[in-house]
C-alpha cells in the first residue's frame, strides 16, 4: 500500500514539475480586452435622488414616531387600567395630544379615513409625476 502511495506522490510530482508555458486559448486575451473598454467607455449609474426622497422619508419617519407614541399611549394605558380601574378612570392623554389618540369609534374611523387619504394621494402624486416620463 506505501508503494502505491509513494507511486502516486512521484507521478503527481513528475506531472506538477513540467515547465510547460501555460498560454491562454485564441482570442481570450482580446475577447478580454475588448469587455473591458466597453466596461470603461460605459455611462456611470445614475445617482439615487435623494433631494426628492429625503421629504417623504422625514414625513414617513415622523408618522412612524406618531404611531409609536400613540401605541405606547395606549398599551401604558391599558396597563393601568388593568392594575387599578379607579385610577383608569381619572387618567387621560395629555391635553395637547389631539383628540384622535382618544379612542373609541370616532378614533377608528378617523384613523380608516386617514389611511385612505395618505393612500389616495400617493398614488395620484406617483401618476402625476411618471406620466410625463415615457
Amino acid at each position: 500500500m506505501r508503494s502505491l502511495i509513494r507511486h502516486d506522490e512521484g507521478e503527481m510530482n513528475r506531472i506538477l514539475s513540467r515547465e510547460d508555458e501555460i498560454l491562454p486559448s485564441s482570442g481570450f486575451a482580446v475577447s478580454v480586452m475588448d469587455a473591458v473598454r466597453r466596461e470603461a467607455a460605459a455611462p456611470p449609474p445614475i445617482p439615487f435622488p435623494w433631494k426628492r426622497a429625503l421629504p417623504g422619508l422625514v414625513v414617513g419617519g415622523f408618522a412612524l414616531i406618531v404611531v409609536l407614541v400613540a401605541g405606547v399611549m395606549a398599551i401604558a394605558q391599558l396597563g393601568r387600567a388593568a392594575t387599578t380601574a379607579q385610577f383608569s378612570m381619572s387618567w387621560s392623554l395629555p391635553s395637547w395630544m389631539p383628540t384622535i389618540f382618544h379612542g373609541g369609534m370616532e378614533s377608528a374611523a378617523s384613523w380608516t379615513v386617514l389611511a385612505l387619504l395618505v393612500a389616495f394621494v400617493s398614488v395620484k402624486l406617483s401618476m402625476r409625476m411618471t406620466s410625463g416620463r415615457v
